[in-house]
């Protein structure tokens, strides 16, 4: 019986990269896997046919003779390539694929993987002054810290972890699977490789304690809400032999009694009176560092935006600096005394007397008003 083609067992196509073809002969072994088919003949043969496929295409010069050749190029009978497969190695394609099969990570090499202890957040609050200028920060975080007595390896003062004698260090064990030996987590010490007889009194064989610890973390010029800050090694200790966690530091800039933030731009409302409003003048309104003067045009509109370049924020990439927006809003007056209103009567009437050309968007918008409700009426 004449071969399937190996790209057409494994499906995908001659230009597929390592990966692709790691990823279809995965999916296929996960998929037809004795061990999970114990009583298909054809799920078994199809196994047996995609790791064929495997082993010549994951060889670049098996592939490349494949290509050439077909099968006569790899079938050793006819002076083609042979043996095992000589691409990724088995345990790197299968060193999660049976951890699913058979209920664990099977390891690659020869040692047994190095666990990490927990990573940690901490959540920084931050007012926008010391986000934008950078601050050095005291935190207290409670965790679990290496055990100062045994120092983190868990065994009793003066004594030593042993090697576990069903894995003999390595922190794991070969399984025979159906036709394939696959290595697993040691049951006995739990993949750490050794043993303890005599744990430590202090930590009871943790190698860690539970303490609050106190960091100094220098925040960056530049950090908004949302950014974090990553001290490594400062999360929680592992067990025995074990590497510790991360922290993450989250940062939360507090709301400011004057500026809002948007990326690196400031913005702020700036009240001013009807005069200044009506006949111009000059404003000082503060910055984050200093005090500037905002020169306000006549006949400025209450909501009008003024810029001011390079007064926002420095970011933390980049040499650049956000602009500050200040936003006029016009106040209107409070406690008036009668004569204030009086004046303020004859004001109003010396504006109607100029034909509402003092009030351009009053009359705009009175006569689109108008308009409307004329139509209202057809």
């Amino acid at each position: 019986m004449s071969k399937r083609d190996y790209y057409e067992i494994l499906g995908i196509d001659k230009s597929a990269s390592e990966q692709d073809i790691k990823k279809a002969y995965r999916r296929l072994a996960m998929k037809y896997h004795p061990d999970r088919n114990p009583d298909s003949k054809d799920a078994e043969d199809k196994f047996k046919e995609a790791k064929e496929a495997f082993e010549v295409l994951s060889n670049a010069e098996k592939r490349q003779a494949y290509d050439q050749f077909g099968h006569a190029g790899v079938d050793p009978s006819q002076g083609g390539f042979g043996g095992g497969a000589g691409g990724a190695s088995f345990s790197d394609i299968f060193g999660d694929v049976f951890g699913d099969i058979f209920g664990g990570r099977a390891g690659g090499g020869g040692g047994h993987r190095q666990r990490r202890g927990a990573d940690l957040r901490y959540n920084l609050e931050l007012s926008l002054e010391e986000a934008v200028h950078g601050t050095q920060a005291k935190i207290h975080v409670p965790t679990y810290v290496t055990c100062e007595t045994c120092d983190g390896s868990g065994a009793k003062k003066g004594t030593s972890p042993t090697n576990c004698d069903m894995c003999g260090g390595a922190g794991q064990v070969r399984m025979q699977q159906g036709f394939f030996s696959v290595q697993q987590t040691c049951p006995k010490c739990h993949g750490q490789g050794s043993m303890i007889k005599d744990p430590c009194g202090t930590c009871n064989g943790q190698g860690r304690t539970r303490k609050e610890k106190t960091l100094s973390v220098k925040i960056p010029a530049g950090v908004d809400t949302g950014d974090r800050i990553r001290l490594s090694g400062e999360g929680e200790a592992g067990g025995p032999g074990t590497q510790p966690g991360d922290l993450y530091v989250q940062v939360h800039v507090k709301e400011h009694s004057i500026f809002t933030r948007e990326g690196n731009d400031l913005y702020c409302e700036v009240p001013i009176s009807f005069i200044t409003a009506c006949l111009g003048g000059e404003l000082e309104v503060p910055t984050l560092d200093s005090r500037v003067n905002l020169k306000v045009p006549a006949e400025s509109q209450s909501g009008k935006l003024f810029r001011l370049r390079g007064k926002g924020v420095m970011p933390m990439r980049g040499s650049t600096p956000g602009d500050l927006y200040c936003r006029v809003v016009v106040e209107t007056p409070v406690n008036l005394s009668k004569e204030q209103k009086d004046l303020l009567r004859q004001f109003e009437d010396s504006l109607k007397s100029g034909n509402q050309r003092h009030n351009p968007k009053s009359k705009s918008w009175f006569d689109g008003v108008k308009n409307f409700w004329e139509g209202m009426t057809k």
